[in-house]
């Protein structure tokens, strides 16, 4: 994945306390996955497959709406075909799970999205439950969660999987070092925690989930050589929070309008080793997760 290698001396460099934090940006990351995601659409094409992506959106929501186009055209970028369903915003819940059972019955889709989130009078867990697991590209149906809880094949959550990525491209240690995840949620903490814990090269670390109900978080997250920050609350993360020269990754945000804001203070850069940007961290990797999934459920359909 065109990982960056890294030296003895210059791993130092990026651990010590006395410098400004290595940035980690995601774009790097994504890209080599999704050049790997472009190749493996073009083999299948080759073998008159055509990779498909269906998205379904309900309401008017703007940043809905937009994400949408932004995921249709990188489908488009990248060779897949991308149908799309848009219900209105009284769609009622059975009208959303009989557009939800249309396309799993059409084996011409190899991939569904529901773009989250739906109107508050729609179950999102209900219509997830109803998607066909393996066409789950966000790979957050509990028939996926439960695959990655063995070790079985399946698609992984984006984020989660997004991480791995980014700590293995730029060759942060990880098997046999300490993690520790501020965050218990099903979207990234726990699933994230059962990544890292596995083995294989690029996990095999010791993993603590804490949370902000234990009134002595730091005393775990001091301790850490990776620290994943996924609460959702800004600035959490301070810098005595730390661990001089560890590496942390911000994975939670919160937006207040248009402005994102980030779990992890920026005066954090000035004693971790390595540190995500504020934007432009975490969330492309997610994205091109997204694409690895749907590539994934594609080559399984065709075998």
């Amino acid at each position: 994945m065109g990982a960056v290698r890294l030296g003895a001396h210059v791993w130092e460099g990026l651990m010590s306390a006395e410098t400004q934090a290595k940035l980690l940006p995601g774009k790097p990351v994504a890209d080599a996955v999704l050049a790997d995601v472009a190749q493996r659409v073009a083999k299948l094409k080759e073998g008159g497959v055509q990779p498909s992506l269906a998205t379904i959106l309900v309401g008017d929501d703007d940043a809905s709406a937009g994400y949408i186009r932004i995921k249709q055209r990188q489908a488009g970028e990248l060779g897949f075909v991308s149908p799309h369903e848009h219900l209105p915003s009284d769609a009622t819940q059975d009208d959303l799970h009989r557009v939800i059972d249309r396309l799993n019955a059409d084996k011409s889709v190899h991939a569904l999205l529901i773009q989250y989130p739906p109107p508050a009078h729609i179950d999102y867990d209900a219509a997830l439950m109803s998607v066909d697991p393996d066409k789950d590209v966000d790979g957050m149906h509990p028939l996926n969660l439960g695959r990655l809880s063995v070790g079985l094949p399946g698609a992984r959550p984006c984020t989660p999987a997004g991480i791995e990525a980014l700590l293995a491209h730029y060759e942060i240690p990880v098997a046999g070092h300490e993690v520790v995840i501020l965050g218990r949620g099903a979207t990234i903490g726990r699933p994230l925690a059962m990544m890292l814990s596995q083995k294989r090269p690029t996990a095999n670390a010791a993993v603590t989930v804490v949370h902000t109900g234990v009134p002595d978080w730091e005393r775990y997250t001091k301790r850490a050589d990776i620290l994943i920050a996924a609460v959702g609350v800004p600035g959490i993360i301070q810098p005595e929070h730390v661990r001089p020269g560890a590496t942390v990754i911000g994975a939670g945000v919160r937006y207040e309008g248009r402005r994102l804001l980030p779990d992890v203070a920026e005066e954090v850069a000035e004693v971790a080793g390595a540190l995500t940007p504020r934007v432009g961290g975490v969330g492309p990797t997610t994205v091109a997760m997204l694409f690895r999934n749907a590539v994934e459920a594609a080559e399984k359909a065709s075998r």
